[in-house]
């Protein structure tokens, strides 16, 4: 069959059939395959998420092969989940407990733990609330029905409320009003909402929300400092990368973002 094909035209084929194998073999004019983006799992406490969702847009716009993933959430229920093996990169808690609990554990990874900023805890009402709350004493009063406070256990907030309450020796006489929230962001819901009469949340929180009014804030001493640490997670598949985010989270571009959202700078 092949006799009646021109000699000229099977040395064509023959001629394509080796440049194309050639290019496949070679990767002669393939075009340059992209790099791999270096991907981040960022778990943080719910109240930063204004100022991480900004920080994350600036930092990934200006390194692109970064991607970054933030999982929010109570803090307590944040560090359970890095204990049982999450895939985490950095962890940022709202409370240095957390932090202190992975410390222990030899679960962070050495020298990268770093304060990052304090907050201070108010006592926000709705909006339009009539009952003219002043004080966190006022939360005894008969009228105050409900008194939203995130678990103590697991939601930092719930634990700086329940130092505070405790410190003014009305912590059992709200206990028995506490709608209790499974992070600070429900807490503020409650109240924006007006399901309850008040609640207690951070200050950056309050500053959110154009829906609540904060009537009074935790004196200073009433409450341990409100210090946000943030740490790289030893477990972590790209150390540089997750040391580089902590970095620019505690450098001069991180702080303006936090500054922003309300929170004060930790350290000097």
């Amino acid at each position: 069959m092949f006799r009646s094909i021109p000699r000229m035209v099977l040395l064509f084929v023959a001629a394509v059939v080796l440049l194309v194998g050639g290019g496949l073999l070679f990767g002669a004019g393939a075009p340059p395959a992209s790099p791999a983006k270096t991907e981040l799992t960022v778990s943080a406490a719910i109240s930063l998420k204004d100022a991480l969702d900004e920080a994350k847009q600036l930092y990934t716009r200006d390194d692109p092969e970064v991607s970054i993933a933030i999982n929010y959430g109570a803090s307590g229920t944040l560090q359970l989940q890095i204990e049982q093996g999450a895939p985490v990169d950095v962890f940022v808690s709202a409370a240095p407990k957390q932090m202190d609990a992975l410390e222990m554990k030899g679960l962070l990874l050495a020298g990268t733990r770093k304060d990052l900023v304090q907050n201070e805890v108010v006592l926000i009402v709705p909006k339009d609330s009539r009952l003219g709350l002043t004080t966190f004493k006022d939360l005894t009063r008969p009228d105050v029905k409900q008194v939203a406070l995130g678990e103590p256990a697991t939601v930092p907030a719930g634990e700086y409320a329940k130092e505070t309450l405790t410190s003014l020796g009305i912590y059992d006489a709200v206990k028995a009003k506490a709608v209790l929230a499974k992070d600070v962001r429900q807490v503020l819901t409650y109240v924006e909402s007006g399901n309850v009469d008040a609640g207690i949340v951070y200050a950056t929180d309050a500053a959110s929300s154009a829906k609540v009014m904060v009537a009074a804030v935790a004196p200073p001493k009433s409450h341990s400092l409100v210090i946000y640490p943030g740490a790289v997670v030893r477990a972590t598949a790209n150390p540089e990368a997750a040391k580089a985010f902590l970095d620019f989270l505690a450098g001069p571009r991180g702080a303006a973002v936090f500054r922003k959202y309300g929170f004060q700078v930790a350290g000097p």
